[in-house]
């Protein structure tokens, strides 16, 4: 697959047509999709699917059950909420995805980053087939009755349902912000300065390309919460290549916006997940690597206060470019994809 040209031609779909989506090769898709997925240690998260015209219809009543209590359902024509409820449950396939919490928030975003990679990863792996979907948050379907149905246990956390399925026609394609406007270089790197390592130059530049085509990240409203600090050239360099343990790497830190909305948070951190997913999946065309990380660090303010990161802002993660020269046991081996049930 040519990931750089499937990640700017997917598309958001809403409207599916009737055409059967095998069960057979959504199983497949998501077992590809984890295998793309580098993760660091063991992520914990799982995945249900609802797949039979049976388990839609239920998924649908629990996903429905929160708008008609509300004020507003009650005011909704029954007509339109059938209408509604038809759409929902003609669309042939529903991928739900929780991931674990933990005590310790590290561990808990690294579970819930999993799970938002493998379902970007789905996205593209299904677009390549003619398959569509729609990434699901909204908060006025996550009733009581809908927790129950998928069986959101305690220490738990809902990171979407993909809704998936063939279609007829795509949207057009909304303007993405260039990298560039959303890119820092701290320490005198720049645009123009790379580092050596001892077999090619990995320049800003290189970095930015890749960037430009992990922006069409899949983000409500098109908010592109994200922005970039290419760090080289300084001690902080040399901190963050101490702590990788390699001396002849670029460094990147991906920042997300903080919202105050809590709902908006979780989708721009998804967002963000998502792009940071882009960028791997675009490197393994390139003649170096990335690896993503998530340092203990990033989580005391005042280690990131100096690279400049402000209030309402957190990072996401830590990404190390480098020659594909690197031994192979230097990627973490992404775990088997085991926990997916039907609904």
């Amino acid at each position: 697959m040519n990931f750089s040209q499937t990640i700017k031609e997917r598309r958001t779909i809403r409207r599916f047509n009737t055409t059967p989506v095998a069960p057979e090769l959504v199983v497949s898709l998501m077992n590809d999709a984890v295998s793309l997925y580098e993760a660091e240690g063991t992520p914990r998260w799982r995945c249900l699917i609802a797949g039979t015209p049976e388990s839609r219809h239920r998924l649908v009543d629990s996903m429905m059950a929160k708008m008609k209590e509300s004020r507003f359902g009650k005011l909704i024509p029954a007509k339109m909420i059938d209408f509604f409820v038809k759409r929902i449950t003609d669309i042939p396939a529903h991928l739900i995805f929780i991931a674990e919490f933990d005590s310790d928030q590290r561990q808990s975003d690294e579970n819930y980053a999993a799970a938002c990679s493998v379902m970007q990863n789905f996205q593209l792996l299904g677009w390549d087939r003619g398959l569509g979907a729609l990434w699901d948050t909204d908060p006025i379907f996550h009733s009581e009755a809908f927790l129950a149905e998928i069986g959101l246990q305690a220490g738990e956390r809902f990171a979407g349902i993909l809704h998936v399925g063939y279609f007829d026609k795509a949207p057009r394609a909304r303007r993405r912000t260039p990298a560039e406007q959303k890119w820092t270089a701290f320490g005198g790197g720049g645009k123009a300065n790379g580092l050596q390592s001892d077999h090619m130059r990995i320049s800003a530049q290189s970095i930015l390309d890749v960037l430009n085509d992990a922006v069409w990240a899949p983000n409500d409203g098109l908010r592109e919460p994200w922005r970039f600090i290419y760090v080289t050239g300084n001690e902080a360099a040399a901190k963050l290549s101490d702590a990788s343990g390699n001396a002849s790497l670029a460094f990147l830190l991906v920042v997300a916006k903080q919202e105050a909305d809590l709902h908006k948070q979780e989708e721009d951190y998804a967002a963000v997940c998502c792009l940071i997913q882009n960028v791997q999946l675009v490197a393994k065309s390139r003649p170096w690597y990335s690896r993503r990380s998530i340092p203990d660090w990033i989580y005391d303010q005042d280690q990131c206060k100096p690279f400049g990161i402000q209030s309402g802002e957190r990072i996401v993660a830590l990404l190390e470019f480098g020659d594909n020269n690197r031994p192979s046991d230097s990627h973490s081996s992404p775990p088997p994809f085991l926990n997916i049930t039907h609904l």
